[in-house]
């Protein structure tokens, strides 16, 4: 099997040391194992190959982007063949005249940020790893980001793909028009597939004009309940700033601890809004502030200082990494990042919900989230070398899991099922929804080689 996977790709890892380095994404708690190889390939043609290898040879098959996920759906089985991306990182066409950009799985989403900015163009979809993230993960768990709240997710830009089927065939789908309702949408499909249906290899997307710079503030409140109350109103007032994120008093003490920023005081909830809507900006930033009540008002004075506090929330996640580390030293401290969304109006529910709930299991919860769009990540710490802490930190997630349906919600916004949902998804499917899903599974991978055990259980 060793000799036929190097005939199809002849950057084949298989030294023990090197191949742990790709056993895993950011997901904490989840399972992994040591997988057979790591293939590297370059091309669609080398992808195409090392999968009919697998399929002859019935290998699981583990498509890799950066590794930043955090659900477990790139984590390695036992035996498995890796296959990382990062090497197919070509941008292969900016077109300004249609508005599109094709480029490899493996191309970083700030790259392609910055190569349409350079063209005029814009790229929307920021998720929080975007300076590392690839745009075949991107796609593949149909990422979010902070500009979601206006701009929308990823899936809403891509108009085809190049994607490699379990048998090893090449699949071109979707169109590079502006419209486009021939047949079936199967680009749609594989988005948010997360690697179970077949591997993204290319991405065509749609850019935008580049967007006005954007003016920025924060809003310091008493208590979570009252910023999801302003962000209700915001809402209700039809407003689309360009961002909105809400961060809980735990939340804003981790960062604070992290990389100092006078972001307020230990005891506050902070909202953090922008608009881009250029000569109106000044004006929507000034209706949004209404919308707050009594909550005390910072507007960012500067770009360099609206900036610096997009920078800082956007490190929401090693801040948590190191605040573990604090609670729980000598490596014990674990992450379990969660990913609910709820309508708009029930925001404020949710959050008053998961506030209880730390109350009621005694974990830390320290909640962040795109607030715009009602999806909030709570953050749930635990200690890994207690199985008390580590039951407790299960209920709370099992709790906000069934919160979030409860308020008429999905059980992940952005961050994909992966391992860490997969029973959580069977629940929001119901019997007749998972049928389906098993089905079309069935359908485009009927020896179940492709990533196997992520999203929905394989039944034999």
């Amino acid at each position: 099997m060793i000799d036929a996977l190097r005939a199809a790709c002849a950057d084949l890892l298989t030294d023990p040391d090197r191949l742990a380095s790709y056993q895993r994404d950011e997901a904490d708690l989840c399972y992994f194992a040591p997988p057979l190889a790591v293939a590297r390939p370059r091309s669609t043609q080398e992808v195409a190959a090392l999968v009919a290898v697998a399929a002859a040879h019935a290998i699981p098959v583990v498509p890799q982007g950066a590794r930043t996920g955090l659900a477990g759906g790139a984590n390695a089985l036992d035996g498995a063949l890796v296959v990382a991306l990062d090497r197919m990182d070509r941008i292969l066409e900016i077109d300004p005249a249609d508005r599109v950009a094709t480029v490899e799985a493996g191309v970083v989403n700030a790259a392609l940020r910055r190569a349409a900015a350079a063209r005029g163009l814009a790229y929307p979809p920021d998720p929080g790893s975007w300076e590392s993230s690839t745009i075949g993960g991107n796609v593949a768990t149909n990422a979010g980001g902070m500009c979601c709240v206006k701009y929308g997710v990823t899936g809403e830009y891509v108009l085809g793909l190049t994607v490699v089927l379990a048998s090893g065939e090449v699949l071109r789908c979707g169109r590079r028009t502006a419209k486009g309702v021939a047949g079936y949408d199967l680009v749609r499909l594989f988005v948010g597939s997360e690697g179970t249906l077949g591997i993204i290899t290319e991405v065509t997307v749609r850019l935008r004009p580049a967007a006005e710079p954007a003016l920025t503030l924060v809003a310091e409140f008493p208590s979570v309940p009252a910023a999801g109350a302003a962000v209700a109103a915001i809402t209700a007032a039809g407003l689309t700033p360009s961002l909105l994120e809400l961060m809980d008093p735990a939340m804003v003490r981790a960062l604070e601890a992290y990389r100092p920023m006078g972001l307020g005081a230990g005891d506050r909830t902070l909202l953090l809004a922008a608009s881009d809507a250029g000569p109106g900006a000044a004006a929507d930033l000034e209706r949004i502030a209404e919308c707050c009540g009594d909550a005390e008002i910072h507007l960012a004075t500067d770009a360099e200082e609206a900036d610096a506090l997009l920078a800082t929330r956007r490190l929401a996640h090693p801040a948590l990494e190191h605040l573990a580390a604090s609670a729980f030293p000598d490596g014990r401290g674990a992450v379990i990042v969660d990913d609910v969304a709820v309508p708009r109006s029930r925001l404020a529910e949710l959050v008053d919900g998961i506030a209880g709930i730390a109350a009621r299991t005694g974990v830390i919860i320290a909640t962040v989230g795109h607030a715009g769009d009602g999806n909030l990540h709570p953050n749930i710490l635990v200690d890994r070398d207690d199985p008390a802490s580590l039951a407790a930190g299960r209920r709370a997630f099992d709790d906000i899991m069934a919160l979030g349906l409860a308020l008429g919600g999905t059980v992940t916004g952005e961050h994909g099922i992966g391992l860490l949902k997969r029973d959580w998804l069977e629940r929001e499917l119901g019997p007749v929804g998972l049928r389906v899903h098993r089905a079309i599974k069935a359908a485009l991978d009927p020896a179940g080689i492709m990533n196997p055990g992520k999203v929905i259980a394989r039944v034999d």
